[in-house]
This record gives C-alpha cells, structure tokens and sequence, in this order.
C-alpha cells in the first residue's frame, strides 16, 4: 500500500476480519491503523490488547470465535503472544526492543496482499462428510464451525449413532419486528468458489408443527446483514385465516438482508397432503431425503429427492437468476419464531460440496 485504506477498503477489511475470526474491529479504526503505519508522524494509535490479538488470529487464521468464548477461554490474549514471539525470534535481532509500529506494518503488509488475492478466482478443493466424528477439535479440523450455540442441544448432536443431529429449535434467518435473525446451533463452513454444488442428505426427518424444517442455507457473511439462500424441507399449515391444510413443502427462501425485511419465496413445493394422505405412508417415504443446490455464476437450481430407498431420483424444484456471492454454507434446523412447535431431531447422514471452475 502507498496510501492509508479508503472508507470502502477499511469496511470490507472490518467485514473480512469479523467473517475469519468472530470478532469485530471498527473500519474507522482500521482506516486509522493504517493511517498511522504510513505516516506515524500523524495521530498516535495504541491498539488495545484484544485488537491486537484479534488482528493476529486473523493473520494466523485462529479457529472462529466470538467475544464471549474469547473471555472465557483466551482472555489472557494466546495469538497476540504468540505473534509477538514469533516476530521477535525471527525478524528481529536480539539487542532491538520490540514495537508495536513494527506489528501494524506487518499487518498492513498483509492487507494488501489480502485484496490482490481476493481479486483472483480462488479454487478450492471438494468436500464431503459422513458425520462419523462429531467431536469438535474433530469437526474444526474438517473446516466446520458452529455459531450461536445452544449447549443442551449441541451436546446431543451425536445421540444417533452415524448422524449429525440438529434440533427444530426457535429462530430464523427472516427477521420480524420482535426478533432478531438468528439460527441456533447454525453448523457453517466458509466457501470461495462462485460455481458448485452443494447436497444433502436427511434420515427419517418428518415435521409435524409449523414451521419445523431442516436444510441448507448459503450466506453472504455470519451476522444476516448480506443476501442468503434457504433451502428446506418444512411443514406448513398457515393460510393467513383461510382454511387450512396441513403439508410438507420444499421451501426455499431468498433473504435481502439489511437491504430489506422482504424476503422471496421464490420456491413452495407440495410433498405431501397431510389431510389426505396416511401418516405412515409419510413417513415411509421420508425415510430417505436430499436436497440439492446447483450454482452457475447468477444461475441457480434446487432439487430434492425423497422416497423409502436411499438412492430415489432427484426433481428440479426451481431454476432462477439470483444476484448472490455466498462465502458460507450452512445446515440448519428450525421452527420460525413461533412458541408452538416442538423441537424434533433432523439427522443429517451426508454432505457433499463441489467447487466448479465458472464458464465465462
């Protein structure tokens, strides 16, 4: 960098740095850091301590947190240390006493090879999961990280033996008046590629309440404030006052963000009548189910397949242009904000992701 980082530059760094590590450093103080890195003849900064850690698990790529864990787990600040160490043992001879000036270019340093890189077409490899190691080292190891944690629930994500189990609990990515967007026990991985597919694959998941649903959900950022994609299997018996009917739907929803409380149903499939079709009927052929996102470029195809075997046959749901960058794929269970729905297991036996290179 030859100049200090602009409003825009500084907001997407904040954004970066909050999407890698869980926590937040203020754009404005960013803008000022590197303000004061290329001309330290200007306004002092005296970093506290937890930005300095923040920024060096940032550079460390540390495994995602948020300020609650970080007190009570690493509240003693381990990467700040650690970088600190690491600098002073191999870039500094032992008679230089340590500055943190010399941090701040470093890290500016790595700024602006951050936005060189994130002007090029990343490529990453495929992914798939059988949910056979639940443990959590285990899962961080697979590049999985969990958001907005509900212990009791969390803990029972290995009670079938073979599945990652979530739980229908209350909360949503669609905001309402009273409630702010969250998800609990939100299973996330960060993706780079703008073209993939993405599968699913559900065990003997059958809701009975609304709005009970499971599936997958792509996002733009952690917090809800970009554009994400909602894919689920989900049952529905509101009609606005009308006469109902109870149904199991392939849902899937489009989220503006903070651009606007309007979210799209841009998907409502009928899977069953439950008024006129035998419960166990339901069942059997819930016993096996699979959701499918395809993505190409703005081109977006959802499929689902269900049926009593596991390998029944995939139907287009929806084909549609859609103006979205997720750089997080999730799955996620859930019943709305409503306070009648129960929470029921969504055992999930599989999951599939496959980068593409994009058709120009």
């Amino acid at each position: 960098m030859m100049e200090p980082l602009s409003d825009t530059e500084s907001k997407v760094f904040s954004s970066r740095v909050l999407d890698d590590t869980g926590l937040v450093i203020g754009a404005k103080s960013l803008k000022n850091y590197s303000s004061y890195v290329l001309k330290p003849k200007g306004k002092k900064e005296n970093p506290s301590m937890a930005t300095l850690d923040t920024l060096a698990r940032f550079v460390m790529d540390a495994p995602y947190t948020d300020e609650v864990e970080r007190k009570e787990k690493e509240a003693h600040y381990p990467y700040w240390f650690q970088y600190k160490n690491n600098m002073l043992t191999s870039r500094q001879p032992a008679n230089v006493k340590f500055s943190p000036l010399l941090v701040l270019a470093a890290i500016a340093l790595v700024v602006a090879v951050l936005f060189l890189l994130l002007k090029k077409s990343p490529q990453e490899a495929p992914f798939s999961d059988d949910f056979h190691s639940l443990a959590q080292d285990s899962m961080n190891s697979r590049g999985w990280f969990v958001q907005s944690i509900d212990t009791g629930y969390w803990q029972k994500r290995s009670k079938y033996r073979g599945y990652f189990t979530l739980y229908t609990l209350k909360g949503d990515n669609w905001p309402d008046s009273l409630h702010r967007p969250e998800i609990k026990n939100l299973l996330l991985r960060k993706i780079l590629s703008n073209c993939f597919t993405a599968e699913v694959h559900l065990s003997e998941f059958s809701p009975e309440q609304n709005w009970q649903q499971a599936g997958i959900l792509l996002l733009e950022d952690t917090n809800f404030s970009g554009k994400a994609l909602r894919l689920s299997l989900c049952y529905n018996d509101f009609y606005g006052g009308f006469p109902r009917a109870r149904e199991i739907i392939l849902q899937a929803i489009v989220s503006p963000g903070k651009q606007s409380d309007k979210p799209e149903e841009i998907a409502h499939q009928l899977v069953f009548k439950l008024d006129s079709t035998d419960r166990a009927i339901v069942d059997q052929n819930l016993q096996h189910s699979a959701l499918r996102i395809e993505k190409h470029g703005q081109t977006i195809r959802l499929l689902f397949a269900n049926g009593s075997m596991p390998n029944s046959a995939f139907k287009e749901i929806v084909d549609r242009e859609l103006d979205i960058k997720p750089r997080f794929i999730g799955l996620f269970a859930l019943h709305g904000f409503v306070d009648s729905a129960s929470a029921i297991p969504a055992k999930f036996d599989y999951f599939n992701y496959s980068p593409e290179r994009c058709e120009k």
